[in-house]
């Protein structure tokens, strides 16, 4: 029972935290948000870390496309920089997908796609998107239920996409650290909930993909996981250095594959 209280406790903490970050910033999970985020936007010949901006499903909400936001963009563009010779540049961008300069960015990162709310304008934009070379990685939804919210929202770009999942073999998991196994990278609650990974039915880990018409994989689906948590608290010393370690040789992989395909 007690068990049960603690993580009871760590989630609505969790909640309250996002909440409060969003109305900080007076974020509610809409396009104009972009408006509202002090951020570089002047042109660059460096690579950019890009964020997508969507309509979410509940204004405000805790679970959005800011999710993580800034802190895990930032942490991850300072692994990037520390372990590879990319030349990326030092602030995160959060484009929306209105937003014409997106297709100026090579790789865009979505967190909890699940909340997306995709207009017939919006999934034509990300169908262009991906079919002129861009590489979209998702992230940090869990369960049965949010899967199914995802893949209506991913259908209406890619009617007739095929998912399935990324073969152990497969060129993304051996781009630059060889990647073994799939592991659930959990998100800080780890650290309060007695060690429990999973969160909803979301037990197992997947990293599913979607492939274009010349076998090119422009799509990463990240479920039953949560990376950006892992890039947020790298240097929380709560936070196991084990899942950190994971989710940076992971994106790290992701990044080359969507500069080099």
């Amino acid at each position: 029972m007690k068990r049960f209280w603690i993580l009871g406790a760590a989630l609505l903490i969790s909640i309250a935290v996002g909440t409060i970050f969003a109305q900080e910033l007076g974020l509610l999970g809409r396009y104009d948000d972009a408006r509202y985020i002090k951020q570089t936007t002047e042109d660059t010949n460096q690579i950019v870390f890009a964020r997508l901006i969507y309509n979410g499903r509940i204004p405000g909400y805790y679970k959005n496309w800011y999710t993580d936001y800034p802190d895990a963009d930032h942490h991850l563009i300072e692994g990037l920089k520390r372990l590879t010779n990319l030349n990326i540049a030092d602030h995160e961008r959060a484009v929306a997908i209105n937003d014409p300069d997106l297709f100026r960015y090579p790789f865009l990162y979505t967190s909890e796609p699940e909340q997306m709310v995709l207009t017939d304008d919006d999934a034509a934009i990300m169908r262009e998107y991906l079919e002129r070379g861009g590489f979209w990685i998702l992230d940090d939804f869990w369960g049965s239920f949010e899967w199914q919210a995802m893949e209506r929202q991913l259908r209406k770009i890619l009617p007739m996409a095929e998912i399935k999942d990324i073969p152990h073999d497969h060129t993304i998991f051996h781009q630059f650290y060889d990647i073994d196994k799939i592991i659930q990278v959990p998100s800080l609650a780890y650290a309060y909930n007695g060690g429990i990974t999973w969160e909803q039915d979301g037990f197992v880990p997947e990293c599913k993909g979607v492939w274009d018409d010349h076998g090119r994989l422009m799509i990463v689906i990240n479920h039953n996981t949560d990376l950006g948590d892992a890039y947020e608290h790298a240097d929380n010393p709560l936070y196991p250095h084990y899942f950190s370690g994971y989710a940076y040789r992971v994106a790290i992989n992701f990044v080359l594959y969507s500069l080099t395909h």
